[in-house]
Formats: structure tokens, sequence, C-alpha cells
């Protein structure tokens, strides 16, 4: 079987740590229930990616450079 997580289109998805993440939510004053959802099944999250682990998202962008978002893993 083939790991899409490792393909060249596939963006780098990383675990937030709880320090990074609640600098993340507080500077975006929003709670962890609010960030967008993804996924346990897509293939793309890390292994160790659990529900109720946020998910750094980096991807290439044109404007700048990389654009970084998060989303929450659910079931």
């Amino acid at each position: 079987m083939v790991d899409v997580s490792q393909h060249d289109l596939v963006p780098d998805h990383s675990v937030v740590d709880e320090d990074d993440l609640d600098a993340v939510l507080e500077e975006y004053d929003i709670k962890r229930t609010d960030l967008p959802k993804i996924k346990r099944a897509d293939p793309a999250l890390p292994e160790e990616a659990e529900i109720g682990d946020v998910i750094r998202i980096e991807r290439d962008s044109r404007t700048t450079d990389v654009a970084v978002v998060y989303r929450l893993v659910v079931e």
C-alpha cells in the first residue's frame, strides 16, 4: 500500500504540542473546538495523531511562501 503522507503534493502535517497550542488559541482568541476538523482516518495524518489532537499543516503559498493552518482531529 502507498503511504500518501510521503507524497510530494501532500503538505507537512504535525501534531502541535500543548504549550504551542495554548499560544495559537490565545493569539486567535478561540477554543480548540472552534478549529476546523480533520478526520482521524485521513491518510495524511501522522501515525501518532489521536482524536482531540491539533494538527499543524504547512502548505506552500505563492503569496506568503508558507501558509500554516490548524485542524482538530475528530473520529
